[in-house]
């Protein structure tokens, strides 16, 4: 694979995923959809498909990693730190487009939920704190939840926790099941069982943080959201973005060493 081809399918591959993944949280969460208040197995479900559309999509051209922590994971377990740089990249630029391309979708729906007063509060409350239903993080606006991710119980330890523990999950199920021949990304059976560990892992540890267990899915757009014009979008929680960018960093490298002490 050619730095070209990697950089091109990690970029579409993570786009499809966060168009994908995001979508399905605006859906359940928006006003004026015609899913919203579909619940939790909604959301969790939506993701172990766009895991799986996104895959499918990119792995000729890039082995679809998607996600830094499986590139970190990939790289510590075969030694090669070539193409990390490339990989990063892609995925964070992917994940941006990606972000936009939900807010187009759902333009409208943004618009009707954010201009409700019954969602957002009165202009006074506005100033004072961004508030809404789904979003009861501290410096979390009302549609931060699609964008990215946000615990419900706000402790530093503990979230990092759950974010390596995650993630971990994640990248020892692809090293060990989930990749192609050539052990630098992810088979064509591989794609669909990284998919449901995806669901899995929303199911069973998704509701202390949102389970982000990728930094890119969650630092490039939380960074759209603080770019959008959107009216009355409150915060974009900067004082919690990096657990979601150093947790899955974390997880990833620690379950590549295991992988290497256990299964090599």
């Amino acid at each position: 694979m050619s730095s070209s081809d990697i950089f091109i399918g990690e970029t579409i591959g993570t786009a499809i995923l966060i168009l994908l993944g995001g979508g399905v949280v605006a859906a359940v969460v928006l006003k004026a959809s015609k899913a919203r208040n579909a619940g939790w197995l909604a959301i969790a479900f939506g993701w172990g498909f766009a895991v799986l559309t996104a895959v499918y999509i990119s792995a000729p051209l890039s082995g679809a990693h998607l996600n830094p922590a499986v590139t970190l994971g990939l790289a510590i377990a075969n030694d090669d730190w070539t193409n990390v740089p490339v990989y990063w990249g892609g995925q964070l630029l992917g994940a941006m487009i990606g972000a936009v391309l939900v807010w187009v979708a759902y333009y409208g729906q943004f618009h009707a939920h954010l201009t409700d007063r019954e969602i957002v509060g009165s202009a006074d409350a506005q100033a004072k704190d961004a508030k809404a239903v789904e979003a009861r993080e501290k410096g979390a606006g009302p549609v931060l939840g699609i964008f990215s991710t946000g615990p419900e119980v706000r402790n530093v330890g503990m979230n990092l926790a759950t974010e390596i523990i995650g993630t971990f999950v994640l990248v020892i199920a692809i090293l060990t099941q989930g990749l192609n021949d050539n052990g630098n990304g992810l088979g064509t059976l591989g794609g669909l069982l990284v998919a449901l560990v995806v669901v899995g892992i929303g199911l069973s540890l998704g509701g202390p943080t949102g389970y982000a267990i990728n930094p890119a899915r969650d630092l490039g757009p939380r960074i759209v959201h603080a770019l959008l014009p959107l009216p009355n979008k409150g915060g974009s929680d900067w004082s919690y973005a990096w657990i979601p960018v150093v947790g899955p960093l974390i997880g990833g490298a620690a379950a590549a060493g295991l992988y290497n002490l256990a299964f090599v």
